[in-house]
């Protein structure tokens, strides 16, 4: 398998609003979206909108489990102020704060916010870490 992802597909309990969340946060849906698929291409990598019951059931999964997934998704920052701002815009969006925005263990800035369906996105400054002029990560 090569090393790349290009879509990630996040289950949402209300479709409409989550797509109406994700562009109220200046995000931008793809023409190619269908009805019940939303996309939001991000550079490198696409998000992708679909109704949760759907996305268990093509998954063959058990869409009754809830709570902490295992997963979060993160918005590099270029500051502290930029975090900072980001967490507004997201709560003014309608997020829910989850971990206000604060230095952490391993030596950043960063808190999580969640979407209408309860996923968790971080949002950090990592002084560690660089982004390029596309503001991809430079490992």
């Amino acid at each position: 398998m090569r090393q790349k992802l290009n879509l990630i597909t996040l289950g949402v309990d209300d479709f409409e609003t989550s797509v109406k969340f994700y562009e109220a946060l200046g995000w931008k849906r793809s023409a190619a979206s269908v009805d019940g698929l939303a996309l939001f291409p991000l550079g490198c990598i696409t998000l992708a909108l679909h109704p949760r019951h759907d996305l268990a059931k093509d998954a063959l999964a058990d869409d009754h489990v809830r709570g902490f997934s295992g997963i979060t998704i993160s918005f590099n920052a270029h500051s502290q102020v930029e975090v900072d701002a980001v967490m507004q815009e997201a709560e003014a969006a309608g997020a829910k704060i989850v971990k206000p925005a604060q230095k952490v263990y391993w030596g950043g800035y960063s808190g999580y916010f969640s979407d209408p369906s309860g996923h968790l996105i971080e949002v950090a400054h990592n002084p560690f870490w660089e982004l390029d002029e596309n503001n991809n990560l430079k490992l």
